[in-house]
């Protein structure tokens, strides 16, 4: 993997867990907390893309709007699921599952139905990652009942949203060669106008949570699309069964933070998982 592509991974799983900790700290939020940073991060991008169409004088094609509103529709269900996700259940058990689950199939795909062949070091590297998961996420003592039962169901939905805006996104950036920052934009505004009539239906909610919560909604709106645009900008130049497993160095950042920060259990349990996970990093930076 070229070291780039291998420095925008690293950041952007740095930035995925920050923004990630921000929307915990929301909980209920739910689909209106959704929409308010798709909203925010879709002003934010447009003249950003607006001013990329005409620098690089970019001639739009048709199929993009396809594009745009295929990661639309992907990245709703995933905002939404996580949220409700991040409400009924705890950050230490969504987030890894939701990180682990959504690389495992990604890989899967990629060289059952893809035609993607990574070296038997990568594999290696893949299963390392997918192990390391298990161990952060998984607890031996038992217990926790309906909410560790819902915190695991929804953090494999979450997972299967991932894999699935992974692989159209890689194939709308690579094959399609739509430009990253036109192509997310697009997405940002396609998600924001889905999430508007139930956000009209609302008002009183949405001017409620924005009091209690501007400061997460602001961070979410900026760290998350931030975050994605260096995956994208990555994705032009490796393959997506490198660029998803890569991506999950964000389990380790957002386990430790769950412990110092959450106060969460099982500290060494979690410090041996992110071991195994970065070991697997390396052998697929390597393989």
């Amino acid at each position: 993997m070229h070291v780039v592509s291998l420095g925008l991974l690293f950041s952007a799983s740095a930035l995925h867990a920050a923004w990630n900790f921000a929307a915990k700290r929301v909980g209920a939020g739910g689909a209106v907390f959704v929409w308010c940073y798709y909203t925010i991060s879709a002003a934010l991008c447009l003249p950003v893309a607006i001013g990329n169409l005409f620098v690089q004088n970019v001639r739009p094609q048709w199929w993009w709007v396809v594009a745009a509103a295929g990661t639309a529709v992907l990245h709703v269900g995933y905002g939404v699921i996580l949220q409700r996700g991040y409400a009924v259940g705890d950050m230490s058990v969504v987030y890894p599952l939701a990180r682990g689950t959504g690389p495992l199939l990604s890989v899967v795909v990629a060289v059952l139905l893809l035609g993607e062949h990574p070296g038997v070091v990568g594999l290696l590297g893949v299963a390392a990652v997918v192990l390391g998961v298990c161990v952060i996420s998984l607890n031996p003592a038992g217990g926790g009942g309906g909410r560790r039962l819902a915190s695991v169901v929804y953090g494999v939905l979450t997972g299967a949203a991932i894999a699935g805006y992974t692989l159209w996104d890689d194939r709308s950036v690579s094959a399609s060669a739509i430009p990253p920052i036109l192509y997310f934009t697009a997405g940002c505004v396609g998600q924001s106008a889905m999430l508007t009539p139930y956000a009209l239906a609302r008002r009183r909610e949405v001017a409620r949570l924005w009091r209690a919560h501007w400061r997460e909604t602001l961070v979410v709106a900026v760290l998350s699309p931030l975050a994605y645009l260096l995956v994208l900008f990555a994705m032009r130049t490796t393959p997506v069964s490198v660029v998803a497993p890569v991506r999950e160095l964000s389990i380790v950042i957002g386990s430790l933070v769950a412990w110092r920060v959450l106060g969460e259990p099982n500290p060494v349990r979690r410090l041996v998982g992110a071991a195994i996970v970065l070991s697997g990093i390396v052998g697929i930076a390597v393989g």
